[in-house]
């Protein structure tokens, strides 16, 4: 059994154990902060449970742009510790998961020398708050750098570039591996199993009520806690109403869409920042066969489980693209895939969606529940051991060191090149380096196609959906040609043999899959439009 493994197919042994357990810390919301939380719990020696609403990571903490910033918006925002904190937590996370963390340089175009000067300048002040050392430091390009290097781009107007080193990761799998290393150090973990209700005596909450939405069963169970956090990402509000009937919002949602197209139709081979119409800052990415385009931050006050992606999402990322390339211009028919979600951000009245800090917050309600809010993946980490602090501070224990910055996570315990080299002997190096990219040194476990991928999901990442496998575990939902559809009757065979699916259930779930990849499309010029 691999270390910290999610099997959830004993589904009702798990609320069974859960029922009328009791717990030090509960942390309800299956996201990248609430997963961070418990895994830094576990690992101090408390007792922990983790319930999820829906999949881990199913939430915010997969439609990410996807990456592990160093902090150098905050810069221009005046915001020296953010910088330094996410700088810090960068290296961190390249720490403990090193298949999680792919450095990548970010280009910035220039028009004059003015620009240059004036970016470098706040690159210099970024690189020495942030410690990075020589040899990852950034460069300028000359505009026949920009031509030899990146010739897809539009270096007409240009006088070159500046040219500084990022890392991309995998949010969703980042979450997950935070979830297998909570349990690896003891922590009871469920998901499908959203919060009815909170339990308070004299005035403190005590517990909750959880319901087991799968299947369509009506399952309860009860549990208690000393201390309960609310890491519920966009539904921080939600969970906070239960708590106080007359609690007034404290979250503003920004919707934030990407688009993805062939990488043959936009060849580029590192991330470029883009200006949009709205002066903000987008990216084209390079991922293996494709590039995706990100990401729009509007205000969104819509139903967010899948929020809806409109023309004027579209219309906002290929304007920006269209206007920074030489390449013939993109439309509809390029879009491979797409992908929207929204960002949980503390409230700031008079403040556009990208004005508002990303800065996290935390609450205590009127029954004692620590809220959690707001932050950035990169993040995560920090935000989780502060919490962890605060917990020990309530429940009188005396405080303990964070664990959480050292301890690889699992499939962190690896050589990249390495395991990347032994699989691509055997397969193509893209499929080797998506591999390593998802799973790490498990690669060699999910490698032989979407069955092994599917049985690695259900037997070590708690999958109980295919969509769970699709969007989540895999990537083939958004990163495989139209969108994987051939893959999905492949997958949906080998989840009802390992779940005990019938026909229906099993037809079920690969239309629900197929249904969000058309709703995520449905804005598309559909004459046009790749299906």
């Amino acid at each position: 059994m691999q270390a910290g493994a999610l099997d959830f197919r004993n589904r009702s042994g798990v609320l069974d154990a859960l029922d009328g357990a009791s717990f030090d810390l509960l942390v309800i919301g299956g996201g990248v902060t609430g997963a961070g939380i418990a895994r830094d719990a576990a690992m101090r020696g408390l007792s922990v449970a983790l319930v999820e609403a829906r999949d881990f990571a199913a939430g915010t903490s997969s439609r990410s742009s996807k990456m592990i910033h160093g902090g150098l918006r905050y810069m221009a925002q005046g915001d020296l510790g953010l910088v330094q904190e996410a700088a810090s937590e960068r290296k961190a996370v390249e720490a403990i998961a090193p298949h999680l963390t792919r450095m990548t340089p970010f280009v910035i175009p220039a028009k004059n020398a003015a620009a240059i000067a004036k970016l470098r300048t706040g690159l210099w002040a970024f690189e020495k708050l942030g410690g990075v050392p020589k040899g990852r430091q950034h460069e300028v390009w000359s505009r026949k750098d920009v031509e030899t290097r990146e010739p897809a781009i539009d270096a007409s107007d240009l006088t070159g570039a500046v040219a500084y080193p990022e890392y991309l990761t995998e949010d969703a799998k980042l979450t997950l591996a935070n979830v297998r290393a909570a349990v690896a150090y003891g922590a009871t973990v469920v998901s499908y199993a959203p919060v009815s209700e909170i339990l308070v005596e004299n005035g403190k909450a005590v517990g909750v009520v959880l319901d087991d939405t799968l299947n369509g069963e009506t399952a309860r169970a009860r549990i208690t806690a000393r201390v309960i956090v609310n890491a519920a990402g966009p539904w921080v509000d939600r969970l906070r109403g239960l708590e106080d009937g007359a609690a007034k919002p404290r979250l503003m949602l920004s919707k934030g869409v990407h688009l993805v197209v062939d990488q043959a139709r936009l060849p580029v081979s590192r991330t470029i920042i883009m200006g949009a119409r709205d002066k903000r800052s987008v990216f084209a990415v390079p991922k293996g066969r494709f590039t995706y385009i990100g990401t729009t931050d509007t205000f969104y006050p819509e139903d967010h489980t899948w929020p809806v992606i409109d023309r004027d999402d579209i219309d906002y990322l290929l304007e920006a693209t269209n206007k920074r390339f030489s390449i013939a211009p993109l439309g509809d028919a390029d879009i491979v895939a797409a992908w929207s979600g929204v960002r949980p951000l503390v409230g700031q009245e008079g403040k556009s969606a990208s004005e508002i800090s990303r800065k996290d917050e935390v609450w205590t309600g009127p029954a004692g529940i620590l809220a959690i809010a707001g932050g950035k993946l990169t993040a995560y980490r920090r935000m989780a051991e502060r919490v962890v602090d605060t917990v020990e501070e309530l429940i009188g224990r005396k405080p303990t060191a964070s664990l959480t910055a050292t301890t690889p996570l699992p499939g962190g315990d690896l050589d990249v090149e390495a395991v990347t080299s032994t699989l691509s002997a055997t397969m193509p190096k893209l499929e080797a380096e998506r591999l390593v990219a998802l799973y790490g040194s498990e690669a060699p476990l999910a490698a032989g196609g979407p069955e092994a991928e599917t049985r690695h999901a259900v037997t070590v990442e708690g999958a109980l959906k295919l969509e769970d496998v699709w969007v989540r575990r895999s990537n083939r939902a958004w990163f495989d040609d139209k969108g994987s559809k051939a893959a999905l009757p492949v997958m949906g065979a080998e989840m009802a043999t390992l779940l005990n699916w019938s026909p229906d259930r099993t037809a079920s779930e690969i239309k629900a899959c197929l249904d969000i990849r058309a709703d995520s499309l449905s804005a598309l010029n559909t004459t046009t439009a790749s299906t």
